[in-house]
Order: C-alpha cells, then sequence, then structure tokens
C-alpha cells in the first residue's frame, strides 16, 4: 500500500552524526522505519544512535545491503552526496537541503540521467508510507494509512493536504514532498505514473504552487493516459495580486510569466478537479464514495 518506501526499505543516513540529522533520524527510527547504516566521512566504525556508522555510501551499502538514503547534509554537500548514492545504485535519495546551487544541480540531474537512483528533492520534507516508513522530516503524527495518495511542491501545504485526506477519512498511502527548489530530481509526472501503478491507491492529491511548469507538466502526462484514477488539484498563490514577486525559485525562471490560474487551467483541462481552496479537499474526495481508511 505505497509507492518508493515501506516497511522493508533500508535505510542509511548521510550525514548521520549533525545535531539536525540526530533528532529527525530518532523520530524516523521510533516509527519503525529500518534505518540500518550511518555516514560521515572520518567517522567510520563507530556508532551513532545503536546505528553502525561508514566513510563512504559504499561501505555502508556493502556492509548493510541499504538501498534508500536521506541526505541531511549542507547544500554545498549535496552534489558529492548525490553522486556517492549514484554510484552505490542506490534506488532511492531524500535531500533535504535547501538552496542547492543551480550549477550543482543541473550536474546532479546529469548524474542521475539513466542511473538506478531517484533523487526526491531537495528542500522536501521527504517521503512518508503511513505506518511504515519516514524519510525526511515529516510530522508523522498527522499520518494515517489509508489509500490517496499525495504529491505537493509546496512542503508546508503538503501537511494541509494530508489533514484533508484524514478529514475525508480515507488516510494516506504515500505523501511525497518533491521539494520547493527552482530544480528537483522528480518531477509530477513521474510520481504520477507510480501512484497509477500502485494498486492500493485510489486516489491522487497534488498539490502545486508558483513559478516553473512543473504543473502544466505532470497535467499534460495525465491528460494522455488511457486509465486515469482521479486527481484533486490545488495550486497555492491565487490570491497573490498580478506580477507580484513571492520569491519562489521557480518563479525565476518564467519570470512570472505564467500565472497561476494558467497552471489551474492546464490541470483542468486535463481532466484533474481543481479547487479554488485547500480546505475544499475532503469534500471532493468525499464525493468520489471511496472506501474509508
Amino acid at each position: 500500500m505505497s509507492i518508493l518506501v515501506d516497511k522493508h526499505t533500508k535505510v542509511l543516513i548521510q550525514g548521520i552524526t549533525g545535531t539536525q540529522a540526530s533528532f529527525h533520524v530518532k523520530r524516523s527510527m521510533d516509527y519503525g522505519t529500518k534505518v540500518v547504516a550511518g555516514v560521515t566521512p572520518g567517522k567510520g566504525g563507530t556508532f551513532h544512535l545503536d546505528v553502525p556508522v561508514f566513510n563512504t555510501v559504499q561501505e555502508a551499502v556493502k556492509e548493510t545491503g541499504a538501498n534508500a538514503s536521506v541526505m541531511y547534509v549542507p547544500a554545498r554537500f549535496v552534489k558529492a552526496a548525490v553522486r556517492e548514492a549514484v554510484e552505490a545504485e542506490l534506488d532511492l535519495s531524500v535531500c533535504i537541503a535547501d538552496g542547492v546551487p543551480i550549477k550543482d544541480m543541473l550536474e546532479i540531474k546529469a548524474m542521475l540521467h539513466g542511473s538506478k537512483t531517484r533523487l526526491i528533492g531537495p528542500n522536501t520534507p521527504g517521503i512518508i508510507t503511513p505506518g511504515e516508513a519516514r524519510l525526511g522530516i515529516f510530522p508523522e503524527n498527522i499520518h494515517t494509512p489509508g489509500r490517496i495518495g499525495v504529491v505537493s511542491r509546496s512542503s508546508t501545504l503538503t501537511y494541509e493536504a494530508v489533514l484533508e485526506t484524514n478529514r475525508a477519512g480515507l488516510g494516506q498511502s504515500t505523501v511525497i514532498g518533491l521539494g520547493d527548489d527552482m530544480i528537483v530530481g522528480t518531477a509530477f509526472e513521474d510520481i504520477l505514473e507510480l501512484f497509477h501503478k500502485d494498486t492500493n491507491t485510489d486516489a491522487i492529491v497534488m498539490i502545486g504552487q508558483m513559478g516553473g511548469t512543473f504543473e502544466e507538466a505532470g497535467a499534460e502526462f495525465y491528460k494522455h493516459l488511457k486509465h486515469r484514477k482521479p486527481v484533486i488539484g490545488f495550486v497555492a498563490g491565487n490570491a497573490v495580486p498580478f506580477g507580484h514577486k513571492m520569491g519562489y525559485a521557480g518563479d525565476v525562471i518564467t519570470n512570472g510569466s505564467i500565472t497561476v490560474q494558467d497552471k489551474r487551467d492546464a490541470m483542468t483541462s486535463a481532466g484533474m478537479t481543481v479547487v479554488d481552496s485547500i480546505n475544499n479537499i475532503h469534500d471532493e474526495l468525499a464525493k468520489l464514495g471511496l472506501a474509508k481508511a
């Protein structure tokens, strides 16, 4: 009842000995996440949070069989961390850091192309399959196992979308924050495809925001699917006056020329149900008549 991560996922933590990493990794472990290793250069052979620490990702994978990672490293070290993950052939890596340099992200995208590794983020709260695994910084107490997939480009509104699925009594299969930065590792269409292949995801909540063309690309992909699951969409920023600069990194690319309404129109045209307020999501989910969680 999930995509990408579940109770069997073996997780290693890149930068495990940092203060923030320690706090969130302990919460993830208490949640039941299978954290099998940590990586901090120069601290190999030690233990942290009762987890063995290695000098490199390659060593950690070889010794523990880890197949996913969470990166708690500063933005300037993300490129090196991703390179290690790719070279170790991890299935999934989650990058929490924000402000990764654009040049680095362009190089990272090139690294990922053709590799085995999928990157979630940067600048993401992560990914969580309720009741099974938490990779990142999600407030785990608000999540409920269920059959609604949630994918969002707005970190804070991801939590609001989760609460809306709870209000509808449906819970979540998997929740994913794509990341708020201008360039991210995984796009809406990638996650929409995975949710459509997941037999235990009945419907999807998709949250967009100002800037870039992420939502349009996701809508175009959805439009051409032969068998489509219901998608309830919301795009943040509709109340902002035209031309006002919010400061979202993605808005730099389009110079404010693509409005929130443009995104809403693309999603509606593709067959998604787009709501005016995030608080209306549970109403639309209720109309689908899905089984309660």
